[in-house]
Parts: structure tokens; C-alpha cells; sequence
């Protein structure tokens, strides 16, 4: 059961072992949206998020980027948009980069014993909707036990 809270991803509840996820797009752009909240608090997700991009290493959709920000918290940038604008084609969310993502991240939550805490990932700039997101959270995620946390700003 996905838990529902007011508040603010980038202050998750708890003192357990911690990943916060969000969406990022493939083509390195970090600068609106729910990263900014992200960047306000610590440098290191933007920072990693941006050498990668740089390296191209492993820098593709449905993948997933660990940074540890805190001692028992991460950041899991998960890059699960193609581009940063809506085409002819639709928005830029990919659904199935969304959902090999968060199986990536339901190993690293598994491996740090980690609870998971998000905004609704991939409904804001990537135009995509919670009513198919939340079925991939479901299935990578709770069905394997793990706890998530989605936050709505108040």
C-alpha cells in the first residue's frame, strides 16, 4: 500500500534508510521542477546527475543513478523522459523507462534496507498521469514489500 502524505518529498519522513526518486529526461537538462527543490537542499544530485550526462556512461533511458546525500539518504535520479518537450508524438514521460527505473531502484532499496519517498513521478513536466504510474509502483515496488511514500505539496 502506497502511503499518501502532505508534504514535501525533500523531507522524508522517518530516520530509516531513505531514497527519494524522481524523474530526470535523457538529454542531461536539470533545471525545473521538482530538481529544483532537490538542488535547494543538497548540490551533490545535480552535480553527479550532470557528470554523468557528460560521460555517457550508462546514460539512457530506464536507468538509474544512486547519490547519497545524507547518511542514511539518497537521491535516485532515474531517467524516465525522452527530451523535455511535448511532440506530435505526446509527453515526454516513458512509461516502460519509468518501469525498469523503479525496478532498478526496488534492488538499491532492498540492498539499504530503504523505505521510498517521492512527489508523483512523472506527472508533472513529463505529461504523465498518476493513474499509470501508480500500477508500476504497485508492482516493482510494493509487491516486493518495500514502503513508499508519495508526497503532494500542501
Amino acid at each position: 500500500m502506497i502511503t499518501y502524505l502532505m508534504g514535501d518529498a525533500t523531507h522524508p519522513a522517518g530516520n530509516e534508510p531513505r531514497i527519494i526518486c524522481h524523474i530526470c529526461n535523457d538529454v542531461g537538462g536539470w533545471g525545473r521542477g521538482f530538481v529544483l527543490a532537490i538542488s535547494r537542499r543538497w548540490p551533490e544530485p545535480e552535480a553527479e546527475f550532470r557528470a554523468w550526462h557528460r560521460s555517457g556512461a550508462g546514460f539512457e533511458l530506464g536507468q538509474v543513478q544512486l547519490v547519497q546525500v545524507e547518511e542514511s539518504l539518497w537521491v535516485a535520479n532515474m531517467i524516465g523522459q525522452h527530451g523535455i518537450q511535448h511532440t506530435k508524438e505526446g509527453p515526454p514521460i516513458r512509461y516502460d523507462a519509468v518501469d525498469r527505473s523503479l525496478e532498478a531502484v526496488a534492488i538499491n532499496a532492498i540492498e539499504l534496507g530503504a523505505s521510498l519517498h517521492m512527489p508523483r513521478i512523472g506527472c508533472g513536466l513529463a505529461g504523465g498521469t498518476w493513474d499509470r504510474v501508480e500500477p508500476l509502483i504497485t508492482h516493482r515496488l510494493i509487491t516486493k514489500g518495500i514502503p513508499v511514500t508519495v508526497y503532494d505539496l500542501e
